[in-house]
């Protein structure tokens, strides 16, 4: 059985949580293999989890919160039309 990437997508976080159904889990390891934006994707999110699973604590930049508010209102309303 062939699989879609967005359907492997909707799968990931039981992939990595090991609660794929073993079928499933035979399909989208297949559908991993052969497929570099699946596994990018699959690299990237393992990589979240990681990071926020850290305990460290970052300082941020002064003002970024700021600019990042700004940033995303800016967004919001380019979007809305």
């Amino acid at each position: 059985m062939v699989i879609e990437c967005k359907h492997v997508w909707e799968h990931i976080s039981g992939y990595l949580d090991g609660t794929l159904d073993p079928a499933l889990l035979a399909i989208v390891q297949l559908h991993l293999e052969h497929c570099e934006i699946c596994s990018a994707i699959l690299d990237s999110t393992r990589n979240i989890l990681i990071l926020t699973a850290d305990d460290r604590v970052f300082e941020l930049p002064m003002g970024f919160s700021e600019r990042l508010h700004s940033r995303l209102d800016e967004e919001i309303r380019s979007a809305a039309g």
